[in-house]
């Protein structure tokens, strides 16, 4: 009954969300993804989503899917090729891998039964939702760009002033490193869903065997992520200093539209805020910070992992927020919101999970309040938190502190205590 109600909100959503793009003239996320059955792919987790389709399969199944795919796709670039079909750069490969993830829900259908058939249709489901919420989300931020027409850069820049305004100090080491750094950071901040997806194939590594899924793994946290993250964009618009503040990048932006040309070199002046009309196409996708929310995502999930997986989790955490300062494509108030904003999303599902435990409930309830609170401080107190940096700095810094400290708090108490190791009883010595 879960997946089934889980399948039907996520159709739901889909279906809205393809009504308001058209109404917006953006192209929705169902014909985009269908359209990739025959078309050259756009650059995303195929591949990826294939991956986790297969964690329900066995390695002589696994071995056959990535065949067909690999197969499929050989035969897709012969054929463009043969025809001279012109094909966008990074755009070659691609249609076996969701060919395969079709073909294995074709086979659960046709040749599975009951139990197995359930567990590989929940494989495919899980495969797809990863390769649907790319989309999905492309979705969602051409939608934002079309409907909030002004941003709210100022107030965040002013409140940034608490902190000392680091995304101008990351951007300015940034370029002082020389290109070697700068390109790791953008190797790691772009390949974010691959870490994402070898912390999640890590812990579903034993489904094939257990023919069960766990109860709670970092993909459900992904994209529940990626689903709550763009509606509050919708209320709190931001582009970004490298666009509000400097001539933009990515082909959207412009120093036409900047507030004054200032990042990184120079600060922004301490003044009243108010909202700037920016362009129609630039993503309003910085409060929060959801790369800085999977990353949190992806540090915590590594934690019961190996040694080398938690280094890496430790690592793609803290490249990222370097990454997403240090380019300039967030403020320093940005990333609090953001790791609040994954603790919070993070702790309800483990709620969920335990029958909404009331301490879960507590904090939820606060992680939510807390990061209700950051951002009417950011819209209405942007001036005095400029104004007064050394006292609403440590404030802003103590909010996620205090998030943190609850979600370890709590969660701790989930974890079962380790038995203690049992004493040999002492044998009387014969007679």
């Amino acid at each position: 009954m879960l997946w089934a109600t889980a399948a039907l909100v996520a159709l739901g959503f889909l279906i809205a969300l393809e009504i308001v793009a058209r109404r917006n003239g953006v192209a929705g996320p169902i014909p985009a993804q269908a359209r990739e059955v025959i078309f050259p792919p756009k650059p995303g987790p195929l591949y990826g989503g294939l991956a986790l389709t297969m964690v329900v399969l066995t390695w002589r199944q696994r071995f056959l899917a990535a065949a067909f795919a690999i197969g499929v796709d050989i035969v897709f670039v012969l054929v463009r090729w043969a025809v001279d079909a012109d094909v966008p750069e990074d755009q070659y490969f691609g249609n076996g891998a969701l060919w395969a993830i079709l073909g294995c829900a074709v086979v659960a259908i046709t040749r599975r039964t009951g139990p197995e058939r359930l567990l590989m249709l929940k494989g495919v489901g899980l495969g797809l939702l990863l390769v649907t919420g790319r989309k999905t989300g492309d979705a969602w931020l051409l939608i934002t760009a079309k409907t909030r027409p002004t941003v709210l850069d100022p107030y965040v820049a002013m409140a940034d002033h608490a902190l000392g305004n680091p995304s101008w100090l990351a951007g300015r080491l940034l370029r002082a490193g020389g290109p070697v750094g700068t390109h790791v950071l953008d190797l790691v901040y772009a390949q974010l869903a691959v870490a994402a997806i070898v912390v999640a194939l890590y812990q579903l590594r034993n489904v094939a065997a257990e023919r069960r899924f766990p109860r709670h793994h970092l993909v459900r946290t992904f994209l529940l992520i990626g689903l709550l993250g763009p509606g509050v964009y919708m209320i709190f618009p931001v582009v970004g200093p490298i666009f509000a503040y400097g001539p933009g990048t990515s082909g959207t932006g412009g120093v036409e539209w900047a507030v004054a040309d200032l990042w990184p070199h120079t600060l922004p002046p301490v003044t009243v805020p108010h909202p700037v009309p920016y362009d129609g196409i630039t993503p309003r996708n910085c409060m929060p910070s959801l790369h800085t929310a999977w990353a949190t995502a992806i540090f915590l999930h590594s934690r019961k992992g190996p040694r080398l997986l938690r280094f890496a989790g430790a690592f793609w955490l803290t490249a990222t927020l370097g990454a997403t300062l240090g380019f300039g494509y967030h403020y320093g108030v940005d990333l609090v919101a953001g790791v609040v904003f994954a603790l919070t999303i993070e702790g309800a599902l483990r709620t969920f999970d335990r029958g909404w435990d009331r301490s879960g409930l507590q904090f939820v309830a606060y992680g939510t309040a807390v990061f209700a609170a950051l951002l009417a401080a950011y819209r209405y107190l942007p001036m005095e938190m400029a104004t007064h940096p050394w006292v609403s700095g440590p404030l802003v810094l103590l909010a996620p502190a205090s998030v943190i400290y609850g979600y370890v708090r709590t969660t701790g108490r989930w974890e079962p205590e380790a038995a203690p190791a049992l004493r040999p009883e002492p044998r009387p010595e014969p007679a």
